[in-house]
């Protein structure tokens, strides 16, 4: 059991220990897939670890369609629900309240609560926090669907299309399958070995998290604009950080008529991201780049997602000129 490797302990836990993560997951207007996000979350699809050893922390900002009671009385005693009343078009205050309420020596922000998992993902976070005391633990993102949501869209793709994919690996008895029916996001297109924009689950120390002050608030555009990029970067490049990633497991985004991949027209995707370009030179006065780090790379590689290692390599490789345009390799004794 992890939690012992951790010596964690808090007499007003059910086994006498106290979480050693706490997960933040942000749900507004998404009942159908945050369902699915928080099931791919319990006990028993998460392998490898107990319910007392993590703790689920949902904030709902309100809207039209929230979670349902019935469903939410079926979650187990390591999940917390919170609907705020007063909820802003940015996410910022959200996560900073949940992760405010974090028991855990580590939290764990998942700004889009649209994101299903794999079943290691809990586990590989905390082995990930094992390799140092500032390790900052990411999990590459994916979309459902054979080309970007906001591409796909344009020919058709919808709920109902992944509904159909879903049922097609049998979801969610075997979790793994979601790479089956997946490909990279646009924030990490680069594959596993260049820099990536940002990680929609990203574990950090919760006195990292403090000292970093958490999402800054004043990244207020409807979604956040590029408030998750800029935690990503601000803890991946923190002094003494130990970047890793966990590139075995992923996270795999729903349609849901998000700010930029619901169907949006082109003119109306580019301008909000013009925009939020724009709000993060004015508050960083600089324009965004991916962190550059060192990182170290963690986790089994299931048979699944093998094939996005295939990429990742090409990627990496032609980058550096060693691949030709074909994929066969210039130099062959780089590739030994």
């Amino acid at each position: 059991m992890l939690s012992r490797l951790f010596g964690k302990a808090d007499k007003n836990s059910p086994v006498g220990r106290g979480p050693i993560i706490s997960i933040v997951v942000i749900v507004y207007d998404m009942p159908e897939q945050a369902e699915n996000t928080l099931r791919a979350l319990l006990p028993g699809y998460q392998r490898g670890v107990e319910c007392e050893e993590y703790e689920v922390i949902v904030v709902e900002n309100g809207s039209p369609r929230t979670l349902s009671r019935d469903f939410l009385a079926t979650l187990p005693f390591n999940f917390r629900y919170v609907l705020r009343h007063d909820g802003e078009p940015s996410p910022a205050r959200a996560i900073n309240h949940g992760a405010s309420l974090a028991q855990g020596e580590f939290v764990c922000v998942m700004i889009d609560g649209a994101r299903m998992l794999t079943p290691g993902v809990v586990r590989n976070l905390l082995l990930g926090h094992r390799v140092a005391d500032r390790a900052v633990v990411a999990v590459p993102g994916y979309h459902l669907g054979y080309e970007l949501q906001q591409q796909a869209v344009n020919t058709g793709y919808n709920r109902a299309c992944e509904r159909e994919l879903l049922h097609s690996v049998n979801w969610p008895e075997d979790g793994y399958r979601l790479f089956d029916i997946a490909c990279f996001s646009g924030s990490s297109a680069p594959g596993f070995f260049l820099p990536n924009s940002e990680s929609n689950c990203i574990s950090l120390p919760l006195d990292l998290w403090q000292d970093l002050g958490g999402y800054d608030e004043r990244f207020d555009l409807r979604g956040g604009g590029l408030i998750n990029l800029d935690l990503y970067k601000r803890a991946c490049e923190a002094e003494g950080v130990q970047h890793v990633i966990a590139l075995g497991e992923g996270t795999f985004h729903q349609f849901h008529g998000g700010v930029t991949t619901g169907g949006q027209s082109t003119s109306v995707r580019e301008n909000y991201i013009a925009l939020s370009h724009a709000q993060y030179r004015e508050l960083r006065g600089q324009e965004f780049r991916s962190p550059q780090t060192q990182a170290l790379f963690l986790g089994e590689i299931p048979p699944q997602a093998q094939k996005f290692v295939y990429y990742s390599a090409a990627r990496i490789l032609a980058e550096r000129g060693e691949l030709s345009p074909s994929g066969e390799s210039i130099r062959p004794g780089a590739v030994a």
